[in-house]
């Protein structure tokens, strides 16, 4: 089997290091912000720059190598909020160089948060392939790792996560969340007409007017928005940041409006119901199964907006633009 081509982006220079990696093929670059007199040289609090996000965002697993010098930054840097999504993003392998060691609670404790490798520094002299051989098998259980979790989180019918990658997902933000407070909406979508598209056209209509049901709310939100297939006939939208008060509603609603713009399948307008529900963090629950079935009862009590012109609460409470207001597209 071929070995991965690998990328490795340090977060902070180091020239023998960089030399090393160079020599055994790898290519190296480095993302670091500019220096600042209150951060001392070698704390976690300089790493995971701006830039590097950048150069890692939207890329394959590549290797985030980080370097730590006491055993109080290795501690500091299990600390660091941005840590647990980097991890899962990119093979992030941590160095100890003396005085830190490459064991013991905080190791165990990044290696729990998903960090691939706690690992000794390379000493001058040592083996110089034991370093790269361990990046790439950190690249290449990375990648597994990311294909599984893709393979497990997608609803086939719609592409889009289904509702247990979309709890995952607001575990994590709602940590973030403990650290960081700020508000943020789940919103419940159950919608109707699935059934009569399959009755009338065939079975197959019905997941086509799934699938447009679930390219229309992807169009109508932002892109760091997550929209999820949770349900038959339900989908979940988070909202992880909200610009106003009041915004919760106002996508709700926003949601409802776009799915009254016509949906065509095999050349016949296919009209759907939509009911919707909203949980806010922390207002309505700070654990995310409680947060979605508090969104899906509601849910299941309101009116529908749809091919009936009924309106649910949410729909009444405001016309005002979203934080994320874009036109809804007509049929896709």
């Amino acid at each position: 089997m071929a070995e991965p081509a690998i990328s490795v982006l340090l977060a902070a220079p180091d020239a023998a290091l960089q030399s090393r990696l160079a020599a055994a093929g790898l290519a190296v670059r480095v993302a670091v912000r500019a220096a600042a007199p209150e951060v001392a040289e070698g704390d976690p609090a300089a790493e995971f720059a701006p830039e590097a996000a950048a150069e890692l965002a939207g890329t394959e697993p590549q290797v985030l190598l980080v370097q730590v010098g006491s055993a109080a930054a290795l501690q500091a840097l299990a600390l660091r909020p941005d840590l647990p999504q980097r991890a899962c993003d990119h093979a992030l392998v941590v160095l100890c160089r003396p005085p830190a060691q490459a064991d013991g609670a905080a190791a165990d404790a990044l290696l729990a948060l998903g960090v691939q490798a706690v690992l000794p520094a390379p000493a001058a002299g040592g083996d110089a392939t034991a370093l790269p051989h361990a990046l790439r098998q950190a690249v290449l259980r990375k990648r597994a790792e990311r294909a599984a979790r893709t393979a497990y989180a997608t609803d086939l019918a719609t592409g889009l996560p289904h509702q247990a990658q979309l709890l995952e997902h607001m575990t994590q933000l709602l940590a973030l969340r403990e650290r960081e407070p700020a508000p943020m909406v789940l919103l419940v979508l159950r919608v109707e007409g699935f059934g009569a598209a399959a009755a009338r056209l065939g079975s197959e209509a019905g997941n086509v007017l799934r699938r447009k049901v679930a390219v229309r709310l992807r169009a109508a939100l932002r892109a760091s928005d997550v929209v999820a297939a949770i349900a038959p006939d339900a989908f979940g939208v988070l909202l992880g940041r909200l610009e106003a008060p009041g915004d919760g509603e106002r996508v709700a609603a926003k949601l409802l409006r776009s799915l009254m713009q016509p949906l065509t399948v095999a050349g016949q307008v296919c009209a759907v119901d939509a009911h919707v529900g909203l949980a806010q963090y922390p207002a309505h629950g700070k654990e995310a199964r409680a947060l979605l079935q508090r969104a899906s009862a509601q849910a299941g009590s309101l009116a529908t907006l749809g091919a009936a012109g009924l309106a649910g609460a949410t729909e009444r409470a405001g016309h005002g633009v979203a934080a994320n207001d874009a036109a809804a597209g007509r049929d896709p």
